[in-house]
């Protein structure tokens, strides 16, 4: 007997097909499995899929917006400053119930794996010991991934260098930096040089906020892929934002992107902040940041994207939902053919998955038993309705779901009911 058989869904390649998961494991995927099972779940018509992953999150300030006040100019800079306020005010409490309330909401979307950056400017490192606190708790239905970022410089605060290795010794995941937000471009580069031989030292992976400007000549990404190359760090290396690629000559992104390439590099733009964010200092035309995604998926380079920011000082919406980031990108990077629709939807299960290193994703026998089942046909119809999540499986259990939600109508001559799949 199986523990649980979600009979008739469509998977992400268009096939429809029955899984059956015993323990935490999918046993089986085909159609019509004959076995009894101690639940089952109707997904006849619906979306099933691997669960949706977030590459670059910032889960100590997430659900703080409007403490101590808020960004009244939009910009990253004052949300830099901002967050510095905020983070003498908080206690580990405090953040651990943020975050928490934050991974509720996202199992409830079926976001099963988060990396998330944990500032290391502080002597107390609050911040770290509250996400480590969380990844705990979470670790039965959620994997969280933690960043060691020195937010404010790894040179440029006096204290950051030994902090961000403390908050290593102490359990962190991924070595982080912004090498843009260094005094000057020089320690920009060499901050990148550090951070990746420690990394190298440590066999950790490297997740660099990286050229998060709309300044054409911060160019630390070329730097990250030189010394990611000389330290043996390939396949295990992420540029997050890349936003300056946005401003940047053409002719000379086309020698940095098959040095980027050739290093194994990944990028993680986060299109619902980069357009926020960026070009704030501009009248008309107005950038929004994005960077080359088309042009470097083109290349092979793994483009996925990132949420960065719910309610925070730097961003004063957001849902958690991954789709919204995908429908963002989708619209940014002008990625309207089918096939790119496709991808935008992909981009945020198992590229970013990819990207993570998490091992036993996926929708195959032996994988890890976690999915979502979505109210939608295929995926390209997900990205467009961004729909009700009707059921989440986490690690072989059930740990969300939700009734189709049609809406009624009381209009003459019209159907009782309407719903948005076509």
């Amino acid at each position: 007997m199986i523990d649980i058989l979600v009979r008739g869904g469509t998977l992400p390649d268009g096939q429809v097909a029955d899984i059956a998961i015993a323990g935490d494991r999918i046993v089986d995927i085909a159609p019509g499995i004959a076995a009894e099972a101690g639940l089952v779940i109707d997904a006849m018509g619906d979306l099933v899929s691997p669960p949706f992953v977030d590459p670059h999150f910032h889960m100590d300030a997430t659900l703080s917006y409007g403490t101590p006040r808020i960004n009244a100019s939009g910009t990253l800079l004052e949300g830099i400053a901002l967050w510095g306020e905020l983070k003498e005010q908080a206690t580990i409490d405090e953040m651990v119930a943020r975050a928490l309330r934050y991974c509720d909401w996202a199992v409830s979307l079926g976001l099963l794996a988060i990396r998330s950056h944990v500032d290391t400017c502080d002597d107390s490192l609050k911040g770290v010991e509250a996400m480590l606190q969380v990844r705990e708790t979470v670790k039965p239905y959620l994997d969280l991934q933690l960043v060691a970022f020195p937010q404010d410089g790894f040179y440029r605060d006096p204290t950051a260098e030994a902090n961000t290795l403390r908050a290593l010794d102490m359990g962190v995941d991924v070595v982080g930096g912004i090498p843009h937000f260094e005094r000057t471009m020089a320690d920009g580069a060499a901050s990148v040089r550090a951070l990746c031989e420690i990394a190298a030292e440590r066999g950790l992976p490297v997740d660099l906020h990286c050229d998060e400007t709309d300044d054409p000549m911060s160019r630390h990404i070329e730097t990250l892929a030189a010394e990611t190359i000389r330290c043996g760090l390939q396949g295990r290396v992420a540029g997050s934002h890349l936003t300056s690629m946005h401003s940047m000559d053409n002719y000379y992104v086309s020698k940095l992107l098959p040095m980027v390439a050739e290093a194994g590099i990944a990028a993680i733009p986060n299109p619902l902040i980069n357009i926020v964010l960026q070009g704030r200092h501009d009248t008309y035309p107005k950038r929004r940041g994005l960077t080359r995604v088309k042009e470097m998926q083109g290349l092979g380079i793994p483009v996925g994207w990132g949420q960065d920011c719910v309610r925070d000082p730097w961003y004063s919406l957001g849902t958690g939902d991954m789709l919204d980031v995908a429908f963002m990108g989708l619209h940014v990077a002008q990625m309207t053919a089918p096939e790119e629709m496709a991808r935008c939807f992909e981009m945020v299960t198992e590229t970013n998955a990819a990207i993570m290193g998490l091992e036993d994703y996926g929708l195959a026998p032996g994988k890890m038993a976690s999915l979502v089942v979505l109210d939608a046909g295929n995926t390209i119809e997900a990205v467009r309705l961004r729909p009700d999540r009707l059921a989440v499986i986490s690690k072989g259990k059930l740990v969300a779901q939700k009734a189709r939600n049609d809406s009624r109508l009381t209009l003459p001559a019209r159907p009782d009911s309407v719903h948005r799949r076509h």
